[in-house]
């Protein structure tokens, strides 16, 4: 199994790149091929709406940094995105790739049944937040996952944690750590 992990937030290191690191250290001991890309450390630009993959590419044509990683994750059976929260969504480096994925459906997506370029794959959201409110911005994964299911990701899980903040570092508990392994261990078990 190949699993590639965006980490996507800009601080290294940290609680959300912490829990997406367990989950990947899990699977590789299971013997998952893993590969992980640090978002903030790339040079690219997001979806340029050109629409150049719908006519005539089949990917992206914008020659970036994130042009490797799209290959990885078109190559994965499985891809974690990992992020915190900021300002109500995940962040900019995230949303970047995240609108890059555009790519990834067909010319005809909105009439196509398999409107996807993807074989099925599997995913893996991490978000984490600093407010300890539950309630507030849990639209955030419902939201993503209705266009990641549309671009093929057929099973989904969340594992979100809410109350840690940037200063909160080491902070992530031991449940929320036993999660990203439990997921792991479903996906590459």
């Amino acid at each position: 199994m190949k699993i590639v992990t965006l980490l996507g937030s800009p601080r290294l290191k940290k609680n959300s790149a912490t829990i997406a690191n367990r989950f990947t250290e899990t699977a590789a001991a299971l013997g998952a091929e893993t590969r992980t890309f640090e978002l903030n450390q790339l040079a690219y630009r997001g979806c340029q709406g050109c629409y150049a993959c719908k006519k005539g590419h089949e990917q992206c044509v914008l020659q970036d940094d994130l042009t490797e990683v799209l290959s990885a994750v078109q190559e994965a059976d499985a891809v974690v995105l990992a992020s915190p929260v900021y300002y109500g969504d995940v962040t900019a480096q995230l949303k970047g790739f995240i609108d890059r994925c555009y790519s990834y459906l067909k010319p005809d997506y909105l009439t196509n049944p398999q409107p996807s370029r993807l074989s099925p794959k599997k995913l893996v959201f991490v978000l984490v937040q600093g407010h300890p409110d539950e309630a507030l911005f849990a639209d955030i994964f419902p939201r993503y996952d209705g266009f990641m299911k549309w671009m093929g990701f057929t099973d989904s899980r969340l594992i979100r944690t809410c109350g840690i903040g940037p200063a909160s570092v080491d902070a992530v508990p031991e449940e929320v750590l036993r999660q990203a392994e439990e997921a792991a261990r479903a996906l590459a078990g």
